[in-house]
């Protein structure tokens, strides 16, 4: 495996992608930059109504960018305000050499771009690690936050491993130092239309322009160190299914039955630890059904904003 790797290193190695090159080619009339402590530079977009009774905050997965979101923005912008932005380590977002992502520093991102903009409350959304620090962040600012909207949502207690994984190959490379090593310095075109195949469930859904914005945005300068650092998923205290249990916010959980990614039983398992939860699930869904079922995923989310209580 060792051999093979490295072998793969040597054949497929890429560098970075400047970031003015970047922005000219991912970027667009919509894409705004935030400075905030810590050398960081956010990507992000506000679209929408700016006077709409409801703002809704959306935190894309891991390896993704806000891009995901973008059929629900056009969906629903005529009725709300849509707030999305980039992680560090990625998208559009710039971060310091050695900066060291976790889930505490997600949240403390996503707390600080709301502040920036002067949201007091908001609906947060998130899909596959978005969704973690989505839920993360109603158990640390449950004053800001009218409702939780989890979409395939990471951060469930994991079992024990399943010898039938059927994750992409590269979830299983992070797990091993090997691995790391090479998918940091890796083209990500080899292992990008294999992975984006089976998260999205929908062969005509990859297109080579989606393939592509993957592959570029994850050759930013800086991102694959920050992608690959094994820190990234440690820090704060441990997570039980008691954990979720002091979520107080009205909550949605949409999950894919297709899902490759993250089992779908898992969000079942939200909607019985989190008091009021909701689920709705997707028999022909896969691990991005906002993107794969817009116009489904955005009539259940409709009526669940509907039914949220009215801002005091």
């Amino acid at each position: 495996m060792v051999i093979g790797l490295a072998g793969l290193c040597l054949s497929a190695c890429a560098g970075d992608i400047p970031y003015a090159e970047l922005e000219a080619r991912h970027g667009g009339e919509a894409s705004r930059y935030m400075d905030l402590p810590g050398d960081l530079r956010i990507h992000y977009r506000d679209q929408g109504n700016p006077d709409a009774a409801i703002t809704l905050v959306m935190v894309h997965g891991f390896a993704a960018s806000l891009h995901a979101w973008e059929p629900w923005v056009e969906r629903l912008e005529g009725d709300y305000r849509l707030v999305s932005l980039d992680l560090p380590g990625h998208g559009l977002t710039r971060a310091p050499a050695g900066y060291q992502s976790s889930p505490e520093a997600q949240v403390a991102v996503v707390d600080a771009v709301a502040t920036q903009l002067g949201l007091p409350s908001f609906v947060l959304a998130g899909n596959s690690m978005g969704g973690g620090v989505a839920w993360r962040y109603a158990l640390a600012h449950p004053e800001k936050v009218r409702g939780l909207v989890l979409v395939n949502a990471a951060g469930w207690p994991e079992a024990a491993e399943d010898e039938n994984d059927s994750r992409p190959l590269v979830f299983k490379l992070l797990e091993n130092p090997v691995g790391r090593s090479v998918l940091r310095n890796l083209d990500p075109r080899p292992l990008a239309g294999r992975g984006l195949r089976q998260a999205y469930g929908d062969e005509a859904l990859v297109t080579p322009e989606l393939v592509d914005r993957y592959v570029e945005l994850a050759r930013a300068p800086g991102h694959r160190a920050i992608l690959t650092d094994p820190r990234r998923r440690s820090g704060g205290a441990p997570v039980t299914a008691e954990t979720f249990a002091a979520i107080t916010v009205p909550t949605l959980v949409m999950v894919g039955a297709l899902d490759q990614v993250i089992p779908a039983e898992r969000g079942a398992g939200f909607v019985q630890a989190i008091p009021g939860a909701r689920l709705i699930t997707y028999a022909d869904g896969g691990h991005v059904p906002m993107e794969q079922l817009p116009d489904r995923t955005v009539e259940d989310l409709r009526a669940f904003l509907a039914s949220l209580p009215r801002k005091p």
